[in-house]
């Protein structure tokens, strides 16, 4: 089976299991601490030069990086039950939505842009938690307003079974619980967020339930 090298509390490591289990694909589950480098070793390295999780290791030693990018392999390979619509419209609608929190949230939010406002501009946590919310909120304010006013959206992001953008956005939801972010004014994204966790695949990929949640 394929080995997923990943964080328990890592949001792109939490969308992959999520298109795991939503597949129903079995894999061995290998944890890494990133608080504790170690991600940074030579042997880890040698699987991703950017020393980041997650990563997929095939069976046949193929490493596949990049959460998103990995997630269309599976959709590719495993095309049952899709992630992604049928038309080009609605892929391009999905994927749109997942990279506004792909793209424009996380990557101004990862621990490594966290550890970087601590370490050269002296933000201690209530900074670094201001600069969290700030672009989360930069984002999840039209997030919300383009899923609330699209006819495309039904229980989840687009239609009524889970997708790319499902899994983005439950992903994010969880890490946006660390830092105390008002979920208030984004009432579809939470409604879509509670439909996720009704089902067990997603459940089990919630960052509490793995085997290294400290």
């Amino acid at each position: 089976m394929p080995v997923l090298h990943n964080y328990f509390r890592s949001s792109t490591s939490t969308r992959l299991r999520a298109a795991l289990n939503l597949k129903g694909l079995d894999y061995d589950y290998r944890a890494y601490a990133l608080l504790k480098n170690e991600t940074r070793t030579d042997a880890f390295l040698s699987k991703n030069p950017a020393g980041l999780v997650p990563v997929l290791e095939l069976d046949d030693g193929t490493m596949l990086t990049q959460s998103l990018a990995i997630i269309e392999y599976l959709d590719e390979v495993h095309p049952a039950p899709a992630l992604l619509p049928s038309d080009p419209a609605g892929r391009a609608r999905v994927r749109g939505l997942a990279q506004m929190i792909a793209c424009e949230v996380h990557p101004l939010n990862n621990l490594r842009v966290l550890q970087y406002l601590e370490r050269a501009f002296d933000q201690d946590a209530a900074g670094k938690a201001r600069w969290f919310a700030h672009w989360v909120h930069e984002t999840f304010r039209p997030l919300e307003r383009a899923l609330a006013d699209s006819p495309f959206t039904g229980r989840f992001c687009h239609g009524q079974d889970p997708g790319l953008a499902d899994i983005c956005l439950y992903a994010q939801v969880w890490n946006n619980a660390r830092f105390d972010i008002d979920a208030s004014p984004y009432p579809t994204v939470m409604r879509i967020f509670a439909a996720c966790d009704e089902i067990e695949a997603f459940r089990k990929a919630a960052p509490p339930e793995q085997p290294d949640a400290v």
